[in-house]
């Protein structure tokens, strides 16, 4: 299955926006229960600052949108527009670690590599602009995948801002550029 990758445009945000749903809805399954996957949907979304931002990825495949996800220079570690308490304050690459925001899947790309590409370009942007750390809150269906990144647990969470409790996980993981090798004289 051919993926390919694109930045996302503001006028993409409906189509964002069923995505997220589908996923919402279907991948949480076996890890809250119905309440929680409802309050999920208050805690959960497309922040369009992100689109603004220009760092936020859409994969597809098949001619349809198979993923989505970004990384972000803002305080905001996750959540969408609806979602209360935002910080829209720009992160210092030098001391603070970007974000990981919004990833989904459509359930008809699950387990196909789709989040790991996504991983991938965000990892790429935000090392590009000297961020040395990322941070990401990672619900229970998605912190398998992120583990296997190399992401690993700060805390555990629960977010009751949609009624019932949703269990999550801020997960991180160094990005810093690799040394580079000095360079000798020959003398």
């Amino acid at each position: 299955m051919p993926l390919s990758h694109r930045i996302a445009r503001p006028e993409d945000a409906p189509a964002l926006d069923l995505v997220m749903d589908a996923a919402i809805g279907e991948l949480q399954r076996g890890f809250l229960d119905p309440a929680q996957i409802e309050s999920s949907r208050t805690i959960m979304g497309l922040d369009r600052q992100l689109l603004a931002d220009g760092t936020y990825f859409i994969v597809e495949s098949e001619g349809r949108i198979a993923g989505c996800g970004g990384w972000s220079r803002r305080a905001t570690l996750y959540g969408g527009d609806h979602t209360p308490g935002r910080d829209a304050a720009l992160l210092d690459p030098a001391t603070d670690a970007a974000r990981v925001r919004a990833m989904y899947t459509h359930p008809d790309f699950a387990r196909r590599g789709v989040g790991r590409l996504i991983l991938r370009l965000c990892e790429d942007a935000a090392r590009a602009e000297g961020f040395r750390r990322l941070e990401l809150m990672a619900t229970l269906s998605g912190r398998a995948l992120y583990s296997q990144c190399g992401y690993v647990d700060i805390e555990a969470i629960e977010d009751a801002r949609g009624g019932a409790a949703v269990p999550l996980v801020r997960m991180g993981k160094p990005i810093a550029c690799p040394l580079r090798p000095s360079l000798r004289s020959a003398t």
